[in-house]
């Protein structure tokens, strides 16, 4: 019965892409410990370093003994509460948007949004590189996807001059694997000639673009208008846990009543949303840690430079070095490993088949001299 399985897992390992879980003994940071062995982080989504933050840590603490520990139910059912209520306001404050809508998970978020966004049989056009909950939601939405070169307005704009229908543009602002940004005034602009909503999912921008890190929308002038649907999730650059959709009442109140990934699942623990107002007062607060984030980023990319080293065009604190066999890539990664900094070997399906990468990450948690030691050792071991 487990044959067939077993070959698959055997297979995976011969060509590279077998994963294994490393298991942190202690709390997420820019420096962890792995099976009793002291690591640089280099590859986590924490770009702001508030995952362990006291400030984040004791309003949860706060939050549990104030609301306890768990939802209860939905939020339609008894479970919307206080915290999630204020936080809400606040997201969609700092958004520029009119409301806001917590969900637990970002792909829960995404497939939420498609499926109330997505005419069964209409097509949603998305950029190949999109993150797979976008392409899932289109998917299990019953619509028609089409996924166009990444990154080409020009080649979507003439697609659609040739298709009816097209309920949804939807793209990834920030590329997670590549780390560089979508065209988004131009695909605003198409969608607003087309009358087809833009949605667009700020999981890796939120935070770190746009002043006090509102976001790629923000960085780029973008407002509501522009962009009606906004997603962005609360556990990379806010160091928590969930998500949300920002825009105009109509469309939340929809989500409100259509969004099976909403209505079905239990409300985010309280705490969790008492830590992400704390996280999001600490983002308004300490301007500092944009600034010295920003300054890694040039850093790390200057000295990459002066290395020779092949880096992707990302001005944002994902940093991709595209190596390409996948095997090569997983001992590059060991290489690395040995010499004290984690760097996660990127392989297929996540990324394309032939662009295996060290995706590197930084956080304003980083050090100057923990960047100068990552190019040290990347000079050695590439």
């Amino acid at each position: 019965m487990f044959t067939e399985l077993e070959q698959t897992l055997r297979q995976r390992l011969d060509e590279g892409l077998y994963r294994r879980r490393q298991v942190l003994e202690g709390p997420q940071s820019v420096e962890v410990t792995v099976n009793g062995r002291q690591l640089i982080n280099f590859c986590g989504n924490d770009y702001l370093g508030l995952a362990s933050h006291p400030v984040v840590v004791e309003a949860m603490q706060r939050g549990a003994a104030r609301y306890g520990v768990g939802g209860g139910a939905s939020h339609l059912v008894c479970g919307h509460m206080t915290p999630h209520h204020s936080l809400e306001e606040e997201l969609a404050d700092f958004v520029g948007r009119e409301r806001a809508l917590l969900f637990s998970t970002g792909y829960q978020a995404n497939l939420g949004v498609l499926g109330v966004l997505c005419r069964r049989g209409n097509w949603v056009a998305e950029d190949r590189l999109n993150h797979a909950s976008l392409l899932d939601g289109a998917r299990l939405a019953g619509a028609r996807l089409k996924r166009y070169p990444h990154g080409d307005v020009g080649e979507l704009a003439r697609w659609m001059a040739q298709h009816q229908g097209v309920s949804v543009i939807a793209t990834d602002a920030v590329f997670s694997m590549d780390g560089d940004m979508a065209p988004l005034g131009e695909l605003a602009r198409l969608a607003r000639e087309r009358g087809t909503w833009l949605y667009v999912d700020d999981a890796h921008g939120f935070g770190v673009l746009g002043r006090q890190g509102r976001g790629t929308l923000d960085l780029l002038g973008l407002g509501q208008s522009q962009v009606p649907a906004y997603m962005a999730t609360l556990g990379k650059a806010m160091g928590v846990f969930g998500a949300f959709v920002a825009g105009p009442q109509p469309l939340i109140e929809n989500l409100i009543q259509q969004a099976r990934t909403y209505i079905f699942t239990t409300a985010l623990p309280p705490a969790v949303a008492e830590a992400c107002r704390a996280s999001l007062r600490l983002l308004q607060e300490e301007d500092w840690r944009l600034v010295h984030l920003r300054k890694l980023i040039h850093r790390f990319r200057s000295g990459a430079a002066s290395l020779g080293l092949p880096l992707m065009p990302s001005d944002t604190p994902i940093q991709p070095i595209v190596i390409g066999d996948n095997q090569k890539t997983l001992e590059i990664s060991r290489k690395l490993w040995k010499r004290g900094l984690w760097i996660a070997a990127i392989r297929p399906p996540t990324v394309p088949v032939g662009s295996a990468r060290l995706r590197i990450t930084l956080s304003a948690a980083h050090s100057e001299a923990q960047l100068d030691r990552l190019l040290e050792a990347l000079a050695g071991v590439l």
